[in-house]
């Protein structure tokens, strides 16, 4: 599949599985979950190499999924990753889930920030960051909060092709930089 029937493939179960969370109530609930879980698949080889195996019959697939997400996640939310598993779109569900944010956010007239940071950040500290990004980009912001154990410390957003690298990692390094 060339790339741009690969991008038009992904746009077209990005926008369905948009409409159908729309379609059943939570949207943002089912985009949050979505959003988390495409995370934890993106962390785990083994997940992503049982799920993407050919030779894995779809009832075993299924059955790994419900016994992972069960009752953690919304029935919408399991539903449409087992749409993707059923289909054999698992291994383009990362990109999948990246495209139903990006819609989910323009629907509400905002943009997806993608906060990672060492742990997870509480509700004010989150809020800060919400308002900053705002004000910077002059839109609402939806962000999308990532627990990453790389950053070590600090948070490094993405909001479109924008970084903003304020971990300690980048800190240690332009003082490196500086100081020889």
């Amino acid at each position: 599949m060339d790339d741009a029937t690969r991008a038009r493939t992904i746009d077209g179960y990005a926008a369905g599985l948009s409409a159908v969370a729309r379609a059943e109530g939570d949207a943002d609930t089912v985009v949050d979950e979505l959003f988390r879980i495409a995370g934890a698949f993106a962390q785990s080889t083994e997940l992503r190499a049982t799920l993407e195996d050919a030779a894995v019959p779809v009832d075993r697939k299924l059955g790994v999924v419900s016994d992972l997400l069960g009752s953690r996640a919304s029935r919408v939310t399991v539903s449409l990753i087992e749409m993707l598993v059923s289909t054999g779109r698992i291994g383009e569900f990362g990109e999948i889930v990246a495209r139903i944010t990006e819609l989910s956010a323009a629907a509400g007239d905002q943009i997806v920030a993608e906060v990672r940071s060492a742990i997870s950040l509480d509700e004010a500290t989150l809020d800060r960051l919400t308002e900053k990004l705002s004000v910077a980009t002059g839109k609402a912001v939806s962000i999308r909060a990532v627990v990453d154990p790389t950053v070590i410390g600090g948070v490094i957003t993405k909001v479109g092709d924008t970084v903003f690298d304020g971990s300690v990692r980048s800190r240690l390094q332009d003082l490196r930089e500086v100081w020889g």
